[in-house]
C-alpha cells in the first residue's frame, strides 16, 4: 500500500523529532496485517494546547490521508532549518493519525475489513430520523454505512482513535482536531458537531470565534463552515462521541472539525472518474491532486497557530454571549 509506505518514510525522516507507535493492527482477508500509526511531535506537557490531524477513516478516501501526510512531511522537512517552527513546537502538541483505516484502504472499501463504516460505529444515536442507509444502518455489512451489530464494542480502529484522543487531546485545557474526508458536494466544507442532532453544541461561541479569526486571516478562503446537521443527521459519529466525552470535563475545550473535500468538482472536470470507485472520492489527474494537497495546508497550519494563541481569541465571560448569539444567527 503506497500510502502506508510513504507514511513510514516520513517517520524515518523525522527520527529525532517525532515519536511514533502502532496503536493497533488491522487484519484483512488473505493474511494482510496493517499497522495504525499515531505520530506525535511538539511539547508533551499537558499544560500546552493540542492539535490532532486524522485521515484515512474511509478506505476509499485516500486523498484525506494524503492531505494529512503532506502536512506532516512539510513539518518534518521544516524542522531541519526552521527555527521559528522549533519555537512554535515548544508551545503546542501535534498528534497525527493519517491512516486510521489501513485495512479498508488496502481493500479499496469505505468500511473497515469487517464491513463497518467507522463514522457510523460510535455509541451515539441520532435524536431525529436519519436518511435511509446513509445515516447508518444495522441491516447488513453487505450494504454501505453499516454501523456494526447492536451491543458490540466499537471497531479496533475507532478504539485506537479514542485512545489517542483521550490521552493526547482531552487531557488538555484546549485542543482542536481535524478529520479529513472527501466525497460530499462540489464545495470544500468544514463541519463541526453535531451530526446526531440539530441542537447547538455547548462550545458554539468558541467555534464562532475560531471561524472569525480564520476568515479575518484568510479573506479569500473557499470553505463553507457549518454544523454537519445542516446537511444531514447520522448515527454513530465518532467525533460527536468524543466531543460529548470532553464535555464531561469542566473548563476544558475540545473543538473537533471535519474537513469534507468536495469531490463532485473533480468529477465534473473529469467525468470519466465516475467509472472508477476511487475517482468518485479522489482527484485522479496529477495536477489536480497536487493542487488539493497544497490548498488545504493553509487550514491545517492555521489550526496549530490558533491553538498556540488560543488565549488571545477564545471568548471571554464578557463577550461569550455575543459570540453565541452571532453563531445562532449564522447557523441556526
Amino acid at each position: 500500500m503506497p500510502e502506508l509506505d510513504a507514511l513510514e518514510r516520513i517517520i524515518e525522516l523525522g527520527a529525532g523529532w517525532v515519536n511514533s507507535r502502532v496503536v493497533c493492527r488491522a487484519s484483512v482477508p488473505g493474511g494482510g496485517n496493517y499497522p495504525v500509526y499515531a505520530i506525535t511531535l511538539g511539547n508533551p506537557d499537558l499544560q500546552v494546547p493540542g492539535v490532532g490531524y486524522f485521515g484515512g477513516v474511509h478506505g476509499l478516501e485516500r486523498i484525506g490521508a494524503e492531505v494529512v501526510m503532506a502536512h506532516l512531511h512539510s513539518l518534518v522537512m521544516r524542522l531541519q532549518w526552521d527555527s521559528a517552527l522549533h519555537r512554535q513546537l515548544e508551545t503546542v502538541r501535534l498528534v497525527f493519525m493519517p491512516i486510521v483505516n489501513p485495512g479498508g484502504m488496502a481493500l479499496g472499501t469505505r468500511a473497515n475489513p469487517n464491513g463497518v463504516d467507522l463514522m457510523r460505529n460510535a455509541p451515539v444515536n441520532a435524536h431525529d430520523p436519519v436518511p435511509f442507509l446513509v445515516g447508518g444502518q444495522r441491516i447488513s455489512s453487505g450494504l454501505p454505512w453499516y454501523r456494526g451489530a447492536q451491543g458490540m464494542a466499537m471497531e479496533i480502529e475507532n478504539q485506537a482513535v479514542c485512545e489517542v484522543v483521550s490521552a493526547e487531546l482531552l487531557t488538555r485545557d484546549f485542543s482542536v482536531s481535524v478529520d479529513c474526508h472527501s466525497g460530499f458536494g462540489a464545495q470544500d466544507r468544514v463541519w463541526f458537531p453535531f451530526a446526531h442532532k440539530r441542537a447547538p453544541m455547548a462550545h458554539l461561541a468558541e467555534i464562532q470565534a475560531l471561524r472569525s479569526i480564520f476568515v479575518q486571516s484568510n479573506n479569500y478562503h473557499r470553505y463553507v463552515i457549518e454544523p454537519q446537521s445542516l446537511q444531514y443527521l447520522a448515527h454513530g459519529d465518532i467525533w460527536d462521541h468524543l466531543y460529548l466525552q470532553a464535555c464531561t470535563q469542566a473548563q476544558r475545550v475540545f473543538l473537533p472539525l471535519t474537513l469534507e473535500m468536495g469531490s463532485w468538482l473533480w468529477v465534473k472536470k473529469n467525468p470519466r472518474q465516475l467509472f472508477s470507485r476511487h475517482g468518485i472520492f479522489n482527484p485522479l489527474i496529477e495536477h489536480r491532486q497536487q493542487r488539493v494537497l497544497r490548498q488545504h495546508q493553509l487550514l491545517l497550519d492555521f489550526l496549530s497557530r490558533a491553538a498556540c494563541g488560543h488565549r488571545l481569541w477564545l471568548p471571554t465571560p464578557e463577550n461569550r454571549a455575543q459570540h453565541h448569539a452571532q453563531a445562532l444567527q449564522d447557523w441556526y
